[in-house]
């Protein structure tokens, strides 16, 4: 079943000549790729913190934390 939302986009694809489904396939790609790397990024975040926290909690860059 269909949200009002996909069978408006299933709608407006089934209107476009073959050579622009490409173009929208590609760009759908584009941006689970984004997405991904979104995530890869923010959990190499989250796996840094720990090891970075001993650089960042140090007495001599405080006075940086109260700006």
């Amino acid at each position: 079943m269909n949200t009002p939302v996909e069978q408006t986009l299933l709608d407006k694809l089934r209107q476009l000549p073959p050579e622009r489904l490409a173009e929208v396939e590609d760009f759908v790609d584009f941006l689970r790729t984004r997405e991904g790397d979104r995530a890869l990024t923010a959990a190499a975040q989250r796996l840094s913190e720990a090891s970075l926290a001993k650089v960042w909690e140090n007495a001599d860059d405080a006075v940086y934390d109260r700006l």
